[in-house]
């Protein structure tokens, strides 16, 4: 299965927001080929690396085929809605958080990416699309994109595939992923226990969904 890359972006932290915190969401298409990096692609940086980057969160990926929806829900903001607004570093077409799952192994030019978690949606996006209910609208949607880690480092750029190499957990998509951990009020025990002890999954959100499991046992 080949995935069309529409783009990739790459940005460095610059003022945000009213307060001026700095953020490197708005990220710009590149025209040649980039390095990829244990740590994502070369030249993209991040201002609160608490939150975001390292080897788990190394690069972002956005469905394209969303914004189109965003613009229906939201005609006003259409104009922002467009690839980039999301802050991604892969912006494609034909895969989306219901195909997508944890673990799917992927070429991308040279290099080998692996998904490793969702994407929990923060306040800056409030402040990116003038919404003041952004991160609600898009958690309860579910649509986020989601994470790769880096397997094998190389490059890519503009006109290069995804391509999948391997489905690990054909029945863990994302969307799935993401509701239990992120939408649903009572999670299944056995999904839980699934999440808190898979390799894949990246550590912070093993350890989520660990914590879930124990509260259930109390």
């Amino acid at each position: 299965m080949a995935i069309a890359l529409i783009d990739l972006r790459i940005g460095q932290p610059e003022p945000f927001g009213p307060q001026g915190e700095p953020s490197a969401i708005a990220k710009q298409a590149v025209s040649g080929r980039v390095l990829v990096t244990r740590l994502g692609l070369a030249g993209d940086g991040q201002a609160d690396t608490k939150h975001h980057g390292g080897p788990d969160k190394a690069i972002h990926l956005y469905p394209h085929e969303h914004y189109a929806r965003w613009r229906a829900d939201l005609p006003e903001r259409a104009a922002r809605l467009a690839a980039g607004g999301f802050g991604e570093n892969l912006s494609t077409h034909g895969l989306t958080e219901a195909e997508a799952c944890l673990g799917d192994l992927y070429r991308l030019g040279s290099a080998v990416i692996q998904i490793s978690q969702g994407r929990k949606p923060c306040w800056k996006l409030n402040t990116r699309f003038g919404v003041e209910d952004m991160a609600r609208r898009v958690h309860e949607t579910g649509r986020t994109g989601w994470y790769f880690r880096v397997i094998e480092a190389g490059e890519a750029g503009p006109g290069d595939n995804l391509t999948l190499l391997e489905r690990p957990y054909p029945d863990w998509t994302v969307a799935r992923l993401f509701a239990v951990l992120q939408q649903q009020a009572a999670p299944a025990p056995d999904d839980l226990a699934f999440l808190a002890r898979a390799d894949l999954l990246a550590a912070g959100w093993r350890e989520q969904a660990a914590k879930r499991l124990a509260a259930l046992r109390l």
